[in-house]
Order: structure tokens, then sequence, then C-alpha cells
């Protein structure tokens, strides 16, 4: 089994495509991430990208994705830790790295930037490894 640590923006565009992520793999992401998505949906809506439908759509798909969700005391202290190391002004983004370096085997984000960022302390794989 292979574990991924996905962030808000590629569980987007799994439910943008429903996806259906092979039976091998595990999906990970802090507990922060549920926030994440329903204010970036609800910004969507509000900018009119997206109707409230399917946004709502999105929300169901992104429900009854299998994510195992992480936030404990370990996960944030090692946050703090990423974040200070790479001079980052918060934690939302180390709170990914820390749980991929504590639980998973690679980290996925479609954000280039990150992902550059980031190679120095985690394996971190394209969104086409979920297929």
């Amino acid at each position: 089994m292979t574990r991924f640590v996905i962030g808000p923006d590629v569980a987007l565009r799994l439910a943008g495509d429903r996806a259906v992520i092979r039976a091998e793999h595990q999906l990970l992401a802090p507990t922060l991430v549920r926030s994440q998505l329903l204010s970036l949906l609800y910004q969507a809506v509000r900018r009119g990208e997206v109707t409230k439908q399917d946004a709502e759509a999105q929300l169901d798909y992104l429900r009854g994705l299998r994510i195992r969700l992480l936030g404990d005391r370990v996960l944030q202290s090692v946050a703090w830790k990423v974040a200070d190391q790479l001079g980052w002004v918060d934690t939302f983004d180390a709170e990914y790295v820390a749980l991929t370096q504590l639980q998973a085997d690679a980290f996925i984000t479609l954000d280039d930037r990150l992902a550059q960022a980031v190679r120095d302390l985690v394996t971190v794989a394209s969104v086409e490894a979920l297929y």
C-alpha cells in the first residue's frame, strides 16, 4: 500500500474529475483540510466559478473519499519545525509536509512552488500516481 498526503488542491482536482483512486493507495491529510475545502468551494461559488449545486456535489464526493485525517500534537510539533526551517509565515502547508514525514510515502500537490520548496524534505509525487 502506498500512502499519499494530498492537499486541498489535489482533493478538489479529484472531486472535479470524480476520480476513482486505486485500491492499493491510501490518502491522508491534516484535519485542517476539511475547513480549507469548504472555504475554497464557498469562495468559488461567491466568485461565480461554480454553482452552489456543483460545490455541494464536490463536497459530497470529498466526504465519501476515504481520506485518513490526522492532526495530533506530534504532527503540530513537526509542522512548527518545518515552517520554521523553511521560513514560512504560517504552518498550514507545513502540516501537509509534516504528515508526509510522519506517516506517508509521498506528498501530492498541484502547486509547483510548494513542491519545489519541500523536495528536500519529502518525496513529491504527481496526481497521476493516484490513478
